[in-house]
C-alpha cells in the first residue's frame, strides 16, 4: 500500500473514531459523506450538515474538496453547489493538516467567524454587512428548514439503501398521504 493511501485510511479512520458518521460513497476511500455539526455558541448551533469530501489521489499533499450538500445561509459558502471558500482548504493547505483539522478546526472556524470581505454567497455577504439581524435570522431560518438531523443522517435515515430510493410517483404518494388526501 503507498504512503498516500495508507495516510488516507488512518486520517479516515481517525475521522470515524472521533464519532463523525463516515459513509463511503465509493470503494476508493477517496470520496465519502461526513455529517457535521454546526459549533456551540454558534448561529449555526444545532444544525447538521452532510458534507461531501473527495480526496485527491495526491492527499495529503495536495487538499481536500468539500463542500455542503444540504443548504446553508452563510457568505462563504456557494448556496448552490456548497463549495466553500476557505484558505486553508485552497490555498494554504499543508500535509501536516488531516481530516480531523477540516471538521474540528476549519470548518467550525468558517462558521463562527464569516468573512463577508471574500464571499461566495454575495447576497449572504451583503446582508451579514448591511442588517445584521436579518443576516443572523436567516441563517437560522436555513438551519431550521435546511439542517435538520433528520433530515441529514440520524436515526431516521438508518434504512437500507433500497428504501432509499423512492420512485417520483411513490414521493407525491406520501406527500398526498401527508397532505391529508385520501385517495392520490
Amino acid at each position: 500500500m503507498s504512503s498516500p493511501s495508507k495516510r488516507r485510511e488512518m486520517d479516515l479512520m481517525k475521522l470515524m473514531m472521533s464519532d463523525y458518521k463516515v459513509e463511503m460513497i465509493n470503494d476508493g476511500m477517496q470520496e465519502f459523506y461526513v455529517d457535521f455539526h454546526g459549533p456551540n455558541e454558534s448561529l449555526y448551533q444545532g444544525g447538521v450538515w452532510r458534507i461531501r469530501v473527495e480526496l485527491p489521489d495526491a492527499y495529503p499533499y495536495k487538499s481536500p474538496s468539500i463542500g455542503f450538500v444540504n443548504k446553508i445561509y452563510h457568505p462563504n459558502v456557494d448556496e448552490m453547489s456548497g463549495s466553500v471558500c476557505l484558505d486553508v482548504i485552497n490555498q494554504t493547505w499543508s500535509p501536516m493538516f488531516d481530516l480531523l483539522n477540516v471538521f474540528e478546526v476549519f470548518l467550525p472556524q468558517l462558521l463562527l467567524y464569516p468573512n463577508p470581505s471574500d464571499p461566495l454567497n454575495g447576497e449572504a455577504a451583503a446582508l451579514m454587512m448591511r442588517d445584521r439581524n436579518c443576516y443572523e435570522q436567516k441563517v437560522k431560518e436555513y438551519c431550521q428548514r435546511y439542517a435538520k438531523a433528520e433530515d441529514v443522517g440520524g436515526p431516521a435515515e438508518e434504512k437500507s439503501s433500497d428504501d432509499e430510493e423512492l420512485t417520483e410517483d411513490e414521493s407525491d404518494l406520501s406527500d398526498e398521504a401527508v397532505a391529508g388526501n385520501p385517495d392520490p
